[in-house]
């Protein structure tokens, strides 16, 4: 089974293109203690799209990350997958609606074997049943993972160790693929390949909510991104729209005109 044939395994997989919307987001708030981290943030994730969410540490991404999947309970507002509320469900139920992360960091099973980790990926039954499938299709757009399939999981590099977390959500059967920082840490060279491989499961119709600090090239790479400052949705549109309009690329994205035609 060639990447060519990649899209019909993500429609197998649920990730097919349907409703526009898949996941919506309203007026959600989150406080950690007396500290509210996020402000009435409003939010949509459309369907076959690669959606952004960029700003500053400490702004909010990754809080809405973990209410999106559960880990965090947000104190006001709605989670809407598909026009159904999700935001009151524990993480598992979540998964197996899913919705699947990629956890900044990686944090895969260290003392596990690659194998063992993307099986970890496919606990629930619905992916039991298309493990090997899945699997053979994280080989395909992991080639690496294949040789080292054997290989324990802590001897792997950063960058294969991000390829590993990555297929690992795979194996989950996700329609919404979630992204925390997964250039955090690698070599220049192995981010290109990351972003070359969200390319790929976008093209065969994922789904995939990125957040990222690596501008220029998660700019260019998704349809339509949101900038958030101190846990509040400062600003929106296409990628294009935000890297064209200098002052807001100044205030709000902290890179310059002469950075996005080649500097360092």
């Amino acid at each position: 089974m060639g990447l060519r044939n990649s899209a019909e395994t993500l429609r197998s997989q649920g990730m097919e293109k349907g409703r526009s919307e898949m996941l919506r987001i309203r007026n959600l708030d989150f406080h950690f203690g007396k500290a509210q981290a996020l402000h009435g943030v409003n939010l949509r994730i459309k369907n076959g799209q690669i959606t952004l969410l960029v700003g500053s540490n400490g702004a909010g991404k990754s809080t809405l990350m973990r209410c999106i999947s559960g880990i965090g309970r947000a104190s006001h507002g709605e989670i809407l997958l598909e026009g159904d509320p999700i935001g009151n469900l524990p993480p598992h139920d979540i998964v197996r609606h899913g919705i699947l992360q990629v956890p900044e960091g990686r944090k895969i099973f260290p003392s596990l074997t690659v194998q063992e980790n993307l099986e970890m990926g496919s606990m629930h039954p619905e992916a039991k049943k298309k493990r090997k499938q899945s699997m053979e299709y994280v080989f395909e757009l992991f080639p690496k993972l294949l040789e080292r399939r054997n290989q324990i999981g802590e001897t792997l590099s950063g960058g294969e160790q991000q390829m590993l977390a990555i297929g690992r959500a795979l194996m989950g059967l996700p329609r919404i693929l979630l992204l925390d920082e997964p250039s955090m840490g690698l070599a220049p060279i192995v981010v290109q390949q990351v972003f070359d491989v969200l390319k790929k499961i976008h093209q065969a119709g994922g789904t995939i909510f990125l957040v990222e600090q690596n501008l220029r090239a998660s700019l260019a790479l998704c349809h339509y991104a949101y900038v958030i400052e101190n846990g509040r949705i400062v600003m929106e549109g296409s990628g294009q729209e935000l890297l064209s309009n200098e002052q807001t690329v100044k205030a709000y994205l902290g890179i310059h005109k002469k950075e996005q035609k080649g500097g360092t």
